[in-house]
């Protein structure tokens, strides 16, 4: 499991960003992907946000989005799954985070049709019926859940016969193996399994500049250290972590039976 220091960490910055944030800088708080191969066209609002973007785009790039139900569980303030919406151009999109101010801060700057966001427990998603969603996607947030085999449960339980679960996050190296135990006794078949460590480290570097002009900029100075920190700013005990593979960045695409 994660350390305390890293929960509490966390706690503290997002709650900053969600009440300092008023113009709405940051969207996309995951830290990225970086590949020679992988060099989206974004629009200029999404440009900024490129390497952030770019982890989505490997996820929505998996599976055919068009026309389809899909909703991301963990969506933070929004960046993410409003890019799939744009991009792949799915029937209807839903986001759900426990934390009922980023849910209210989407449903209030997202004005894409068919998109909206509700206040939800990821181990505990019975506002929401059976068979109902085509992709499930989740990015870099399981690893603060307390109870991994719930959340799966109802992954499994949500997505229609034949959808996908779209997932990506990190673990401890010696995690890891808890971890593919977990996916291999959810209920749902392992179509893609790799590990984009490298990728992400690639993005923390390209992406340190503008994230420490953020920080400098929207936060006081006594809270520099954590949100660089957080950010996975180099040279940051983070940042570290993952050049040194202690932590490890994996992606996934699991895929429902369709006679399930």
């Amino acid at each position: 499991m994660i350390t305390m220091f890293r929960e509490w960490m966390f706690q503290i910055w997002y709650w900053y960003v969600n009440n300092v944030d008023k113009n709405a800088e940051v969207l996309f708080m995951n830290y990225g992907y970086k590949h020679p191969d992988l060099n989206v066209d974004l629009s200029p609002e999404d440009e900024p946000n490129r390497y952030s973007a770019q982890l989505y785009h490997l996820l929505g790039c998996a599976v055919e989005l068009q026309g389809k139900d899909i909703v991301e569980i963990g969506c933070g303030r929004g960046g993410g799954l409003s890019y799939i919406v744009k991009t792949f151009k799915p029937h209807t999109a839903l986001g759900i985070d426990l934390n009922k101010n980023a849910t209210k801060f989407c449903n209030k700057h997202y004005k894409h049709v068919g998109l909206s966001f509700l206040q939800g427990d990821a181990q505990n998603l019975q506002m929401l019926s059976d068979n109902t969603y085509d992709a499930i996607f989740n990015v870099e947030s399981s690893h603060r859940y307390p109870r991994m085999d719930l959340f799966l449960s109802e992954v499994k339980r949500l997505l229609r016969p034949g959808g996908y679960f779209l997932y990506t996050d990190f673990r401890y190296d010696y995690e890891m193996s808890e971890l593919k135990q977990q996916l291999n006794e959810s209920g749902l078949e392992i179509v893609k399994e790799v590990m984009i460590t490298d990728n992400v480290v690639a993005a923390l570097k390209a992406d340190d500049a503008r994230k420490r002009l953020l920080i400098k900029r929207l936060a006081p100075r006594f809270i520099h250290k954590v949100a660089l920190n957080f950010a996975g700013t180099v040279g940051s005990e983070t940042y570290n972590q993952f050049a040194n593979h202690k932590y490890e960045y994996y992606h996934y695409v699991l895929k429902k039976s369709k006679d399930k």
